[in-house]
């Protein structure tokens, strides 16, 4: 830890901070606190559900702070073609980041060919638009031999990022996820860590480990913890 410590300053962490707020109660007063905070510390991003992407781009307005949109969230259980229509009209509505959660049912079948299929459509949406995609694979129903699959897939299709978890499963990311979904995908895909990280030992662990992004509710108080 205290090699990552040396290795990163406070602004560089908030600068791989995904500032959250996925619950569906969050109402407009906390969504402006979100996106303050995000642009009083130079987070990278705000994660949402996509209903709030255009209050949230109004609110980032001049602020270099992106907005990311959350598909097929927290289950991954709606069709393709539902998550192709949602990351176009989040695009359009002014998403600059698209995380979406794979259909996990279909790794459980071993139907690779579909999870190819779904990611090849998504990424290329995101790419045709500029706009980053994240592939999140909710790593705790999945064992480690699927996981790699799925990396190795990635490896292939080469979405921005892939991502350990939505932080709505039965658990979230590990540094052993984080280290193994990296050996897969080497320096071809960025990972992103997110699920439990409220600390600043965790997040410090997890950027060790190969994740270069942070999706984390407590990115206020890992960054205060690093001033300190």
């Amino acid at each position: 830890m205290e090699g990552a410590e040396m290795k990163i300053t406070a602004e560089q962490l908030a600068g791989m901070v995904d500032h959250t707020n996925l619950k569906a109660f969050a109402d407009r007063v906390m969504f402006e606190k979100l996106c303050g905070e995000a642009k009083e510390y130079q987070f990278k991003m705000v994660a949402i559900n996509p209903a709030q992407i255009s209050l949230c781009k109004e609110l980032l307005d001049g602020s270099p702070v992106h907005v990311g949109a959350a598909i097929g969230f927290p289950l991954g259980q709606t069709t393709l073609e539902c998550k192709v229509f949602e990351t176009n009209d989040a695009i359009e509505k002014g998403a600059d980041e698209i995380d979406y959660v794979i259909n996990v049912a279909e790794v459980k079948n071993n139907h690779y060919g579909y999870i190819k299929e779904e990611m090849e459509q998504i990424v290329a949406v995101c790419r045709k638009a500029g706009v980053i995609s994240k592939v999140i694979f909710e790593n705790c129903y999945l064992t480690d031999e699927e996981k790699q699959k799925v990396a190795e897939i990635a490896k292939q299709v080469k979405p921005d990022f892939i991502k350990t978890s939505t932080g709505f499963g039965t658990g979230g990311a590990t540094v052993e996820d984080v280290r193994l979904m990296k050996s897969v995908v080497g320096d071809e895909v960025k990972v992103k860590a997110a699920g439990g990280i409220r600390d600043l030992k965790t997040a410090l662990a997890m950027i060790e480990a190969g994740a270069e992004r942070l999706g984390t509710s407590a990115g206020v108080e890992i960054v205060k913890e690093m001033h300190e």
